[in-house]
């Protein structure tokens, strides 16, 4: 059973920058997809970041030139490194895993295709 557990939120200005980490275990983060999700008060989880096993990445258009997914498999973790934040970034991160294989094509930004869920991080970034 896969155990996916975040670090590295907080609170940060406007501008500022805040890297969060997702250690996996029971799963190997270079197996399918991974994805970053996020939830702010009131809204859907929607999908922010995610890295196929190939390492090909796909990004919603608000954090496109502000957010990196990458992961590093000598350390079996996922990371986000978010840089110049603003305040509608603000809400619950989530780190996302597929237990099935997926194609050479980006994956989706879908909650639907992840089977396994960390606890969330809180990130707040005030204007």
């Amino acid at each position: 059973q896969a155990h996916l557990v975040e670090s590295g939120g907080g609170s940060v200005q406007a501008g500022g920058s805040l890297r969060l980490s997702c250690a996996a275990s029971g799963y190997s983060v270079n197996t399918s997809c991974m994805g970053w999700f996020r939830q702010a008060p009131g809204k859907e989880r929607e999908g922010v970041a995610s890295i196929n096993s190939n390492g090909l990445t796909a990004y919603i258009d608000s954090v496109k030139g502000r957010f990196t997914i990458s992961s590093d498999n000598a350390k079996n973790t996922l990371y986000l490194q978010m840089d110049n934040l603003k305040p509608e970034d603000t809400g619950m991160y989530y780190c996302a895993a597929r237990r099935q294989l997926w194609s050479q094509s980006a994956c989706w930004l879908d909650t639907s295709i992840h089977e396994y869920w960390g606890q969330g991080a809180q990130v707040t970034v005030s204007s």
